[in-house]
Protein backbone atom coordinates (compact mmCIF):
# COMPACT_ATOMS: atom_id res chain seq x y z
CA UNK A 1 0.00 0.00 0.00
CA UNK A 2 1.17 3.64 -0.99
CA UNK A 3 2.07 6.09 1.51
CA UNK A 4 0.12 9.21 1.64
CA UNK A 5 1.47 12.31 3.08
CA UNK A 6 -0.21 13.71 6.08
CA UNK A 7 -1.46 16.95 3.89
CA UNK A 8 -2.98 14.76 2.01
CA UNK A 9 -5.61 12.72 3.53
CA UNK A 10 -9.25 13.67 3.42
CA UNK A 11 -10.61 15.63 6.44
CA UNK A 12 -12.67 13.42 8.77
CA UNK A 13 -16.50 14.26 8.47
CA UNK A 14 -17.89 17.04 10.71
CA UNK A 15 -20.61 15.08 12.56
CA UNK A 16 -22.53 17.55 15.53
CA UNK A 17 -23.93 14.24 17.50
CA UNK A 18 -22.40 11.33 19.12
CA UNK A 19 -24.22 7.80 18.22
CA UNK A 20 -26.86 7.06 20.92
CA UNK A 21 -24.82 4.76 22.95
CA UNK A 22 -21.83 7.37 23.22
CA UNK A 23 -24.10 9.94 23.90
CA UNK A 24 -25.69 7.93 26.82
CA UNK A 25 -22.32 7.30 28.36
CA UNK A 26 -21.24 10.80 28.31
CA UNK A 27 -24.28 12.24 30.15
CA UNK A 28 -25.25 9.39 31.93
CA UNK A 29 -23.86 7.53 34.89
CA UNK A 30 -24.76 3.79 34.87
CA UNK A 31 -25.82 2.59 38.32
CA UNK A 32 -25.40 -1.25 38.06
CA UNK A 33 -26.35 -3.76 40.80
CA UNK A 34 -22.37 -4.27 41.31
CA UNK A 35 -20.87 -0.90 40.56
CA UNK A 36 -22.14 2.75 38.76
CA UNK A 37 -20.01 3.15 35.64
CA UNK A 38 -19.41 6.09 33.51
CA UNK A 39 -18.56 8.10 36.23
CA UNK A 40 -15.73 10.37 34.82
CA UNK A 41 -16.80 13.98 32.66
CA UNK A 42 -15.24 13.47 29.52
CA UNK A 43 -14.49 17.36 29.02
CA UNK A 44 -10.78 16.97 26.59
CA UNK A 45 -11.83 18.71 23.35
CA UNK A 46 -10.50 16.18 21.53
CA UNK A 47 -12.15 13.01 22.83
CA UNK A 48 -14.29 11.94 19.86
CA UNK A 49 -11.98 13.57 17.03
CA UNK A 50 -12.03 10.25 15.16
CA UNK A 51 -15.97 10.25 15.02
CA UNK A 52 -15.77 13.99 13.73
CA UNK A 53 -17.54 15.32 16.29
CA UNK A 54 -16.06 18.51 18.60
CA UNK A 55 -15.88 18.01 22.23
CA UNK A 56 -14.90 21.78 23.24
CA UNK A 57 -17.05 24.16 25.15
CA UNK A 58 -18.78 26.43 23.22
CA UNK A 59 -19.89 29.82 25.00
CA UNK A 60 -23.32 29.82 23.14
CA UNK A 61 -23.79 26.53 23.70
CA UNK A 62 -23.65 26.54 27.35
CA UNK A 63 -25.54 29.43 26.98
CA UNK A 64 -28.68 27.50 25.66
CA UNK A 65 -28.69 24.64 27.94
CA UNK A 66 -27.97 26.51 31.01
CA UNK A 67 -31.15 26.57 33.80
CA UNK A 68 -31.85 27.06 37.10
CA UNK A 69 -35.37 26.13 38.31
CA UNK A 70 -36.41 26.79 41.61
CA UNK A 71 -38.64 23.76 42.53
CA UNK A 72 -39.11 24.80 46.15
CA UNK A 73 -38.63 28.05 48.63
CA UNK A 74 -39.12 29.48 51.69
CA UNK A 75 -37.97 31.86 54.56
CA UNK A 76 -35.01 28.35 55.58
CA UNK A 77 -34.42 26.60 52.94
CA UNK A 78 -34.19 26.58 49.23
CA UNK A 79 -34.61 23.51 46.43
CA UNK A 80 -33.28 23.96 42.77
CA UNK A 81 -32.54 22.80 39.74
CA UNK A 82 -29.08 23.45 38.21
CA UNK A 83 -28.81 21.89 34.50
CA UNK A 84 -26.17 22.36 31.97
CA UNK A 85 -23.00 22.67 34.57
CA UNK A 86 -20.08 20.61 35.60
CA UNK A 87 -19.79 19.04 38.91
CA UNK A 88 -16.96 21.26 39.98
CA UNK A 89 -18.85 24.41 39.18
CA UNK A 90 -21.51 22.91 41.26
CA UNK A 91 -18.89 22.06 44.17
CA UNK A 92 -17.87 25.27 43.71
CA UNK A 93 -20.93 26.83 44.56
CA UNK A 94 -21.39 24.29 48.07
CA UNK A 95 -17.77 25.39 49.31
CA UNK A 96 -18.31 29.13 48.23
CA UNK A 97 -21.50 29.08 50.81
CA UNK A 98 -20.17 27.28 53.69
CA UNK A 99 -17.22 28.54 54.00
CA UNK A 100 -16.88 32.30 52.64
CA UNK A 101 -19.96 34.41 52.62
CA UNK A 102 -19.97 36.48 55.59
CA UNK A 103 -22.13 36.33 58.18
CA UNK A 104 -22.41 38.16 61.54
CA UNK A 105 -21.39 35.95 64.84
CA UNK A 106 -20.73 36.69 68.28
CA UNK A 107 -16.60 36.62 69.02
CA UNK A 108 -16.00 38.48 71.88
CA UNK A 109 -17.87 37.68 75.50
CA UNK A 110 -17.53 39.86 78.29
CA UNK A 111 -18.73 38.21 81.73
CA UNK A 112 -19.52 40.14 84.31
CA UNK A 113 -20.92 37.55 86.64
CA UNK A 114 -21.84 33.55 85.68
CA UNK A 115 -22.89 31.40 88.40
CA UNK A 116 -24.30 28.62 86.44
CA UNK A 117 -22.78 25.06 85.92
CA UNK A 118 -21.77 25.98 82.16
CA UNK A 119 -18.22 27.02 82.37
CA UNK A 120 -17.75 30.50 80.56
CA UNK A 121 -15.52 29.08 77.85
CA UNK A 122 -18.51 26.70 76.62
CA UNK A 123 -21.06 29.78 77.39
CA UNK A 124 -19.08 31.59 75.23
CA UNK A 125 -19.01 28.95 72.27
CA UNK A 126 -22.59 28.34 72.28
CA UNK A 127 -23.21 32.03 72.14
CA UNK A 128 -21.17 31.86 69.55
CA UNK A 129 -23.16 29.51 67.21
CA UNK A 130 -26.45 31.56 67.58
CA UNK A 131 -27.40 32.87 64.38
CA UNK A 132 -27.90 36.58 64.21
CA UNK A 133 -30.89 37.94 62.09
CA UNK A 134 -28.93 40.87 60.50
CA UNK A 135 -27.49 41.89 57.27
CA UNK A 136 -23.98 41.25 57.06
CA UNK A 137 -23.75 43.78 53.58
CA UNK A 138 -24.57 46.84 56.19
CA UNK A 139 -21.63 46.15 58.08
CA UNK A 140 -17.36 46.41 57.68
CA UNK A 141 -14.67 43.72 58.33
CA UNK A 142 -12.16 44.71 61.50
CA UNK A 143 -9.68 45.26 59.51
CA UNK A 144 -7.12 43.23 62.35
CA UNK A 145 -9.76 40.47 61.56
CA UNK A 146 -9.20 40.84 58.10
CA UNK A 147 -5.64 40.57 57.67
CA UNK A 148 -4.50 38.04 59.79
CA UNK A 149 -7.71 36.08 58.63
CA UNK A 150 -8.11 36.52 55.28
CA UNK A 151 -4.65 37.16 54.03
CA UNK A 152 -2.53 33.56 55.43
CA UNK A 153 -0.26 33.90 52.69
CA UNK A 154 1.05 36.75 54.18
CA UNK A 155 0.88 36.00 57.52
CA UNK A 156 4.62 35.57 58.01
CA UNK A 157 5.25 38.97 56.51
CA UNK A 158 2.38 40.19 58.86
CA UNK A 159 3.70 38.75 61.67
CA UNK A 160 7.33 40.01 61.39
CA UNK A 161 5.84 43.88 61.85
CA UNK A 162 3.93 42.91 64.66
CA UNK A 163 6.93 42.28 66.56
CA UNK A 164 8.26 45.54 65.45
CA UNK A 165 5.10 46.88 65.90
CA UNK A 166 1.99 46.23 66.77
CA UNK A 167 -0.20 48.83 65.03
CA UNK A 168 0.50 47.77 61.84
CA UNK A 169 -1.69 45.01 62.49
CA UNK A 170 -4.25 46.77 64.89
CA UNK A 171 -4.18 50.05 63.66
CA UNK A 172 -5.62 52.94 66.52
CA UNK A 173 -8.18 53.31 64.68
CA UNK A 174 -9.56 49.85 64.07
CA UNK A 175 -11.85 49.98 67.28
CA UNK A 176 -15.44 47.88 67.46
CA UNK A 177 -18.16 50.83 66.30
CA UNK A 178 -21.58 51.09 65.34
CA UNK A 179 -20.31 49.83 61.55
CA UNK A 180 -18.86 46.97 62.72
CA UNK A 181 -19.88 45.64 65.78
CA UNK A 182 -23.54 44.46 66.94
CA UNK A 183 -23.21 44.58 71.34
CA UNK A 184 -25.73 42.14 72.75
CA UNK A 185 -26.45 42.00 77.11
CA UNK A 186 -27.67 38.93 78.56
CA UNK A 187 -28.86 39.32 82.09
CA UNK A 188 -30.95 36.32 83.82
CA UNK A 189 -31.38 35.12 87.39
CA UNK A 190 -33.20 32.71 88.83
CA UNK A 191 -34.33 34.08 92.40
CA UNK A 192 -33.73 31.64 94.97
CA UNK A 193 -37.05 31.98 96.48
CA UNK A 194 -38.61 30.38 93.40
CA UNK A 195 -37.10 27.08 94.03
CA UNK A 196 -37.58 26.17 90.38
CA UNK A 197 -35.09 25.90 87.66
CA UNK A 198 -35.24 28.52 84.58
CA UNK A 199 -34.05 28.29 81.05
CA UNK A 200 -32.28 30.78 79.53
CA UNK A 201 -32.96 30.91 75.63
CA UNK A 202 -31.21 33.11 73.07
CA UNK A 203 -34.38 35.37 72.92
CA UNK A 204 -33.15 36.40 76.10
CA UNK A 205 -30.15 38.42 74.83
CA UNK A 206 -30.97 42.54 74.40
CA UNK A 207 -29.67 44.37 71.53
CA UNK A 208 -27.76 47.31 72.66
CA UNK A 209 -27.90 49.67 69.64
CA UNK A 210 -25.65 52.48 72.11
CA UNK A 211 -22.99 49.54 72.39
CA UNK A 212 -21.07 48.51 75.17
CA UNK A 213 -22.42 49.52 78.45
CA UNK A 214 -19.22 48.27 80.01
CA UNK A 215 -16.78 50.83 81.67
CA UNK A 216 -13.04 49.96 81.15
CA UNK A 217 -11.00 49.81 84.44
CA UNK A 218 -8.50 52.92 85.01
CA UNK A 219 -5.48 51.32 83.94
CA UNK A 220 -6.97 50.03 80.51
CA UNK A 221 -8.30 53.71 80.02
CA UNK A 222 -5.46 56.24 78.13
CA UNK A 223 -7.06 59.43 80.75
CA UNK A 224 -8.76 58.14 83.97
CA UNK A 225 -10.30 61.60 84.73
CA UNK A 226 -12.23 61.99 81.53
CA UNK A 227 -15.59 60.58 80.54
CA UNK A 228 -15.66 56.74 81.61
CA UNK A 229 -14.72 54.77 78.50
CA UNK A 230 -16.87 51.07 77.44
CA UNK A 231 -15.70 49.14 75.42
CA UNK A 232 -16.70 49.84 72.20
CA UNK A 233 -16.38 53.51 70.70
CA UNK A 234 -19.90 54.19 69.47
CA UNK A 235 -20.36 58.03 67.85
CA UNK A 236 -24.32 57.14 67.29
CA UNK A 237 -26.76 55.10 68.01
CA UNK A 238 -27.39 52.33 65.32
CA UNK A 239 -31.15 52.61 65.28
CA UNK A 240 -30.50 55.80 63.97
CA UNK A 241 -29.23 54.55 60.43
CA UNK A 242 -32.16 53.93 58.16
CA UNK A 243 -31.64 49.96 58.09
CA UNK A 244 -32.44 49.14 61.83
CA UNK A 245 -34.72 51.95 62.72
CA UNK A 246 -37.48 50.32 61.22
CA UNK A 247 -36.03 46.67 61.70
CA UNK A 248 -33.95 45.75 65.07
CA UNK A 249 -31.31 43.61 65.21
CA UNK A 250 -32.88 40.07 66.83
CA UNK A 251 -31.34 36.49 66.88
CA UNK A 252 -32.74 33.09 65.85
CA UNK A 253 -35.37 32.83 69.53
CA UNK A 254 -35.92 29.29 70.85
CA UNK A 255 -32.32 28.12 70.95
CA UNK A 256 -30.96 27.01 74.66
CA UNK A 257 -28.17 28.65 76.18
CA UNK A 258 -28.22 27.12 79.87
CA UNK A 259 -30.17 26.38 82.76
CA UNK A 260 -30.26 28.02 85.83
CA UNK A 261 -30.62 26.58 89.33
CA UNK A 262 -32.58 28.59 92.37
CA UNK A 263 -29.56 31.46 93.06
CA UNK A 264 -27.87 31.45 89.86
CA UNK A 265 -27.80 34.22 87.64
CA UNK A 266 -25.75 35.28 84.67
CA UNK A 267 -24.66 38.71 83.51
CA UNK A 268 -22.84 39.35 80.79
CA UNK A 269 -22.06 41.30 76.97
CA UNK A 270 -22.23 39.32 73.91
CA UNK A 271 -20.18 41.35 70.77
CA UNK A 272 -20.47 39.80 67.27
CA UNK A 273 -18.65 40.54 64.53
CA UNK A 274 -18.39 40.22 60.13
CA UNK A 275 -16.50 36.91 59.53
CA UNK A 276 -16.35 33.76 57.02
CA UNK A 277 -17.18 30.28 57.33
CA UNK A 278 -13.24 29.19 56.47
CA UNK A 279 -12.28 30.98 60.34
CA UNK A 280 -14.74 29.25 62.34
CA UNK A 281 -18.25 27.80 61.58
CA UNK A 282 -20.25 30.16 63.64
CA UNK A 283 -19.85 32.38 60.54
CA UNK A 284 -21.00 29.54 58.13
CA UNK A 285 -24.45 31.05 57.03
CA UNK A 286 -26.21 27.89 56.00
CA UNK A 287 -26.90 24.84 58.05
CA UNK A 288 -26.23 22.39 55.32
CA UNK A 289 -25.65 23.28 51.42
CA UNK A 290 -25.50 20.04 49.22
CA UNK A 291 -26.21 18.59 46.01
CA UNK A 292 -27.19 15.36 43.80
CA UNK A 293 -27.54 14.93 40.49
CA UNK A 294 -30.84 14.09 39.01
CA UNK A 295 -31.58 10.36 39.44
CA UNK A 296 -33.40 9.08 35.97
CA UNK A 297 -35.20 5.29 35.87
CA UNK A 298 -36.20 3.82 32.85
CA UNK A 299 -38.17 0.59 32.38
CA UNK A 300 -36.75 -1.08 29.44
CA UNK A 301 -39.49 -3.11 28.79
CA UNK A 302 -43.17 -3.18 29.85
CA UNK A 303 -43.95 -4.62 33.50
CA UNK A 304 -47.21 -5.64 34.35
CA UNK A 305 -49.17 -7.38 36.58
CA UNK A 306 -48.21 -9.07 39.61
CA UNK A 307 -44.60 -8.28 38.47
CA UNK A 308 -45.85 -4.78 38.17
CA UNK A 309 -47.14 -5.33 42.15
CA UNK A 310 -43.81 -6.53 43.01
CA UNK A 311 -41.88 -3.56 41.63
CA UNK A 312 -44.13 -1.15 43.74
CA UNK A 313 -43.26 -3.38 46.99
CA UNK A 314 -39.33 -3.18 46.26
CA UNK A 315 -39.16 0.59 46.26
CA UNK A 316 -38.98 2.02 50.03
CA UNK A 317 -39.45 5.47 48.83
CA UNK A 318 -42.49 4.97 46.12
CA UNK A 319 -41.03 5.98 42.96
CA UNK A 320 -43.57 3.60 40.98
CA UNK A 321 -46.83 3.43 40.84
CA UNK A 322 -49.53 1.56 38.94
CA UNK A 323 -51.52 2.12 35.87
CA UNK A 324 -54.70 0.33 35.07
CA UNK A 325 -54.35 -0.19 30.80
CA UNK A 326 -57.71 -1.47 30.74
CA UNK A 327 -58.99 -5.66 30.31
CA UNK A 328 -57.63 -5.98 33.72
CA UNK A 329 -53.90 -5.15 32.77
CA UNK A 330 -51.63 -3.24 35.02
CA UNK A 331 -48.39 -1.63 34.16
CA UNK A 332 -45.56 -0.53 36.49
CA UNK A 333 -44.89 3.38 35.34
CA UNK A 334 -42.30 5.67 36.86
CA UNK A 335 -44.31 8.23 38.87
CA UNK A 336 -41.69 10.32 41.20
CA UNK A 337 -38.39 10.07 39.77
CA UNK A 338 -36.91 12.55 41.64
CA UNK A 339 -37.11 10.78 45.06
CA UNK A 340 -35.07 8.11 43.84
CA UNK A 341 -32.52 7.33 46.06
CA UNK A 342 -30.59 5.29 44.06
CA UNK A 343 -30.67 2.18 47.06
CA UNK A 344 -30.92 -0.05 43.70
CA UNK A 345 -33.40 -2.21 45.62
CA UNK A 346 -35.31 -2.56 42.47
CA UNK A 347 -32.49 -4.11 40.57
CA UNK A 348 -30.69 -6.03 43.31
CA UNK A 349 -32.63 -9.59 42.42
CA UNK A 350 -31.20 -11.43 39.41
CA UNK A 351 -33.10 -10.99 36.08
CA UNK A 352 -33.86 -7.47 36.94
CA UNK A 353 -31.14 -5.41 35.62
CA UNK A 354 -32.83 -6.08 32.04
CA UNK A 355 -36.18 -4.65 33.09
CA UNK A 356 -34.92 -1.45 35.18
CA UNK A 357 -31.86 1.15 34.35
CA UNK A 358 -31.43 3.55 36.91
CA UNK A 359 -28.85 6.33 35.75
CA UNK A 360 -28.00 9.99 36.74
CA UNK A 361 -27.00 12.78 34.66
CA UNK A 362 -24.32 14.31 34.75
CA UNK A 363 -25.00 17.98 34.19
CA UNK A 364 -28.39 17.97 36.23
CA UNK A 365 -28.24 18.67 39.67
CA UNK A 366 -30.69 19.40 42.49
CA UNK A 367 -29.14 21.63 44.84
CA UNK A 368 -30.45 22.40 48.76
CA UNK A 369 -29.52 24.99 50.66
CA UNK A 370 -30.73 25.42 54.95
CA UNK A 371 -29.92 28.72 55.80
CA UNK A 372 -29.18 29.63 59.33
CA UNK A 373 -31.37 32.26 59.53
CA UNK A 374 -28.76 35.38 58.71
CA UNK A 375 -30.02 35.72 55.30
CA UNK A 376 -32.71 33.91 52.90
CA UNK A 377 -31.45 31.05 50.89
CA UNK A 378 -31.90 32.92 47.88
CA UNK A 379 -29.62 35.97 48.69
CA UNK A 380 -27.36 33.64 50.02
CA UNK A 381 -26.87 31.44 46.54
CA UNK A 382 -27.01 35.06 44.71
CA UNK A 383 -24.04 35.95 47.25
CA UNK A 384 -22.17 32.88 46.09
CA UNK A 385 -22.46 33.96 42.69
CA UNK A 386 -20.93 37.18 42.85
CA UNK A 387 -18.12 35.67 44.95
CA UNK A 388 -17.50 33.24 42.26
CA UNK A 389 -17.55 35.96 39.83
CA UNK A 390 -15.33 38.18 41.65
CA UNK A 391 -12.32 34.87 42.03
CA UNK A 392 -13.08 34.37 38.11
CA UNK A 393 -12.35 38.25 37.29
CA UNK A 394 -9.32 37.90 39.45
CA UNK A 395 -7.62 35.12 37.66
CA UNK A 396 -8.24 36.67 34.27
CA UNK A 397 -6.82 40.11 35.74
CA UNK A 398 -3.30 38.35 36.79
CA UNK A 399 -2.98 36.43 33.72
CA UNK A 400 -3.64 39.11 31.22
Amino acid sequence: MPKVPLWDLPELPQNHHLPPHLQLQKTRVFCNNDAPTHTENITYSGAYAALGVDNSLRLDEFRKNFKVKVIKLNEEDMEFDLIGIDASIANAFRRILISEVPTMAIEKVLVANSSSVVQDEVLAHRLGLIPIKVDPRLFDYMSGFYLLHFHHFMLFIYMFFYIINFHLIYPENDVPNEKNTVVFKLHFKCERKSGERRTVYSHDLEWLPFGSEYVLSPEKSSDPTSKPKTYTSFTSSQVSLPEFSNNPITVSPGIIISKLGPGQEIELEAHAVKGVGKTHAKWSPVATAWYRTLPEIVLLQDIEDDEALKLVKKCPVNVFDIEDMGDGVKRATVARPRACTLCRECIREPGWEEKVALRRVKDHFIFTIESTGALPPEVLFTEAVKILEDKCERVITELS
